[in-house]
């Protein structure tokens, strides 16, 4: 049987919720990830370095014995002064993370206009710290045309402060990839399910609502040229899962939560498809290499070996419906350490 053993991997888009959720989820990010980027929209969203903080505790706390490095980020509002920023960075806080308001689950309290003279003069604060732009990039207009429509916020960013590292979170869009070919400080980070599926696997027979997240899947197009990109480790591009929990009843009801539950079988999927396009020897750079060096992260040593064996997709973990519940997969973690 081949194994293959992965250094490092990291998760650079990472949901944890907070209370119960965080316990009950963190587990299976923290066996099997030396570290993570974690989101800051929770239901009070994390506007303070001291909140971040106090959030980064409960995550140490709920995985004491593992060797797993949380990434914090600090929710970007428009309130956001020279001040906290500089705390922010002190404090290791290298991220900030922006969402449009009303764009996705917990970001209410998020930017109604991004190109603003309040948010430039942040921007322009976050280049001269070196800090990082983490954005969730998608404008109110039809579903399928959200991202796109908001690459014109990228270019202007891009151009307006050069030094500053600027992300796009989970492409969906075909169109996003010539975006960070176009700009030198643009990057992007790409999902699991984005790399998997399509609108045909969310709706094209009975709805899965499990299936059901923002930015939604888009078109067999779409899915063709992200994985070409991340199965040629395209270096501009690392891995974020975007693993996002909700509970079934809220998944499964008239006004289904937007998120996948992924983190339990990120790795197996990855070897999985990577495997399928011969191109097994590129994923090490997808999941931690290019991380490493985009937002310049000291190795952390953690070793997790996977095997070329059957296993079986649970049908929930924790509570918490993934895809491909109950179906199997040609890979399975054997260890990590």
């Amino acid at each position: 049987m081949e194994r293959l053993t992965l250094i490092d991997p990291l998760d650079m888009h990472l949901h944890l919720r907070e209370g119960e959720t965080l316990k009950r989820v963190l587990p299976y990010t923290a066996n099997l990830f030396s570290g993570a980027v974690v989101m800051p929209n929770l239901k009070t969203p994390l506007c303070t370095t001291q909140e971040v903080l106090s959030y980064k505790k409960s995550i140490e706390e709920a995985c004491p014995k593992e060797r797993f490095i949380p990434f914090m980020t600090l929710f970007f509002h428009e309130n956001l002064t020279l001040e906290e920023l500089t705390l922010a960075q002190i404090e290791g806080i290298r991220i900030i993370k922006l969402y449009p308001k009303g764009s996705t689950t917990g970001s209410e309290a998020g930017v109604a206009q991004i190109l603003t003279p309040k948010t430039l003069q942040i921007l322009e604060t976050m280049q001269s710290l070196g800090l990082i732009l983490s954005m969730h990039g998608e404008s109110g207009g039809f579903v399928l045309e959200r991202e796109f429509e908001f690459l014109s916020v990228y270019e202007e960013i891009a151009r307006t402060f050069p030094k500053l590292q600027i992300i796009i979170e989970h492409m969906s869009d075909a169109r996003s990839l010539e975006r960070i070919e176009r700009f030198s400080n643009l990057y992007g980070t790409l999902t699991l399910h984005h790399l998997l599926y399509t609108l045909d696997d969310l709706l094209g027979q009975a709805l899965n609502p499990h299936l059901f997240c923002k930015p939604v899947l888009k078109l067999p197009r779409d899915r063709e040229a992200l994985q070409k990109a991340a199965l040629g480790a395209h270096p501009k591009i690392s891995f974020g899962s975007d693993s996002a929990p909700h509970p079934k009843e809220a998944k499964e009801s008239a006004k289904g939560a937007a998120g996948i539950f992924s983190a339990p079988l990120l790795l197996p999927l990855l070897a999985e498809l990577f495997e399928r396009h011969g191109k097994l020897e590129n994923l090490q750079a997808f999941v931690s290499d290019n991380a490493h060096r985009i937002y310049g992260i000291a190795p952390l040593g953690k070793r997790v070996t996977l095997l070329q064996e059957e296993s079986l997709i649970e049908e929930d973990y924790s509570g918490f419906i993934p895809p491909e519940a109950g179906k199997r997969v040609r890979w399975r973690v054997e260890s990590s350490c």
